[in-house]
């Protein structure tokens, strides 16, 4: 039977054990003991009370350090650490432009790859790439304006030996100027040194956003000086640049300008439309050289001969539409492009068209396959180097016609890195009738972003 509150009768008998344990020599008597016994008792009880005083002493003792060392302690935290020595000299204040350091953000994008060409292209003997590296700067200036630069550290684009190290954009970007009047993304303005706003491939040229490795054929694009303005007006959006026109970065040769412009639809949340136009503007044969925008990887130039040559100029227009599918897209465009020059007579005036079609189609949820066709078609030949040797085909002999197929693969490991192989098989003529072939290219690629 165990002890407790039902069981009173548990803890009495100890308690009153204790007591008659307790009790003077007379009431034990009384309480039934032996006379014969009363020294051995007593002897007993001054043992055990001798024991319980030196186990309370010994207590007393640990409680007393406890104490100490409670107090001790106790003192230290309360104690306010010691003032730093007096300063020498006043600190400088912090400038004001340090202020907004913590708002810079700084990314980064690149690939490297294996890059195979025929004997013909521009890799046949197979090269080990660092294909693309470039960093983007961005700050928050004043209400909704920025300062945004990208630097090309080192660009497959090199075809006159630039080296590496290049400005790519830098623009003072004015969002929402339209606000003045009330009206929300009307009206916008970049200043400074932006892309050529001329078609839909330049957005996604890059190796991060390209789903193949080689870009179509005509591969327009450019970063010229200039002025952008860009917004929303309706139901459709548009872009139109005013911008230098010539390749070199720090003098315009001509007062004639470059003006580009694009305006965009999206009739349905899967289909995308809109319509590109630009002019070059009369560029220097001999300071400006060539136009800042690239086209059939290389750029436009007079044909007629430097010697009597002072101008040479080219419009273009382009459409451009995108089918957004649940597993894929489909994007196709074609255009028309007519260049010239002041050389005597009119044999160096050209027509040229382009077009490529484009579909990718997931594989699995991070897999992916895509195919591109693209052609070049002008007549009476223009610069159209491709995969082929930029010497040859820019300076050299023009091409009358020249096609490209790719097929590709890809795989995401993260949003932040994707791997990609593809073969692209390329031919075409040029004006002396010769064959263009062993240009064909397989590569390998990692594309990444942070």
């Amino acid at each position: 039977m165990s002890c407790g509150s039902a069981y009173p009768f548990c803890w009495r008998v100890p308690f009153w054990g204790l007591a008659v344990l307790f009790l003077p020599g007379p009431a034990r008597l009384a309480a039934g003991a032996d006379d014969s016994d009363v020294p051995a008792e007593l002897r007993k009880l001054q043992e055990q009370n001798q024991l319980l005083r030196n186990q309370l002493n010994e207590q007393q003792k640990l409680l007393e350090g406890l104490t100490r060392k409670v107090s001790a302690l106790e003192q230290t935290s309360q104690t306010p650490a010691p003032a730093p020595p007096p300063a020498t000299e006043e600190r400088p204040e912090r400038p004001a432009w340090l202020n907004g350091l913590g708002q810079v953000k700084l990314t980064g994008e690149g690939a490297v790859g294996f890059f195979h060409s025929g004997s013909q292209g521009k890799f046949p003997n197979g090269d080990f790439r660092v294909d693309e590296a470039r960093l983007f700067l961005e700050a928050p200036l004043w209400q909704d304006t920025y300062f945004a630069s990208q630097i090309d550290i080192v660009s497959r684009d090199e075809p006159m030996d630039e080296g590496y190290l290049r400005l790519g954009e830098l623009y003072l970007d004015f969002e929402n100027v339209s606000r003045i009047w009330n009206a929300s993304e009307q009206l916008a303005l970049r200043a400074g040194r932006v892309y050529i706003p001329f078609g839909e491939e330049y957005q996604v040229r890059d190796a991060n956003k390209n789903p193949l490795i080689s870009r179509s054929l005509s591969d327009l694009w450019g970063i010229d000086e200039g002025v952008e303005l860009y917004g929303k007006l309706g139901p459709a959006r548009y872009v139109v640049a005013v911008q230098n026109g010539g390749h070199p970065m720090w003098q315009d040769f001509t007062s004639d300008k470059s003006v580009a412009g694009r305006v965009s639809y999206d009739p349905l949340s899967w289909l995308h439309l809109s319509v590109s136009a630009m002019r070059t503007g009369d560029l220097s044969v001999e300071g400006d050289g060539v136009s800042e925008l690239w086209f059939g990887s290389g750029f436009i130039r007079a044909l007629g001969s430097p010697t009597n040559t002072s101008t040479f100029h080219a419009e273009l227009v382009e459409g451009d539409v995108q089918f957004l599918l649940p597993r894929g897209h489909l994007k196709a465009a074609g255009g028309w492009m007519t260049s010239g020059d002041d050389s005597p007579g009119n044999t160096t005036d050209r027509d040229v068209y382009y077009y490529y079609v484009e579909a990718l189609g997931k594989v699995t949820r991070k897999s992916y396959a895509a195919v591109r066709f693209s052609q070049i078609l002008a007549e009476d030949g223009f610069p159209i180097v491709g995969n082929g040797s930029f010497g040859q085909y820019f300076f050299g002999e023009l091409t009358t016609q020249l096609w490209r197929l790719s097929l590709g693969l890809g795989h995401h490991l993260s949003p932040n890195l994707i791997l990609k192989g593809e073969y692209t098989f390329e031919e075409g003529r040029t004006v002396t009738g010769n064959k263009r072939f062993h240009e064909d290219l397989f590569a390998l690629q990692a594309a990444f972003q942070f």
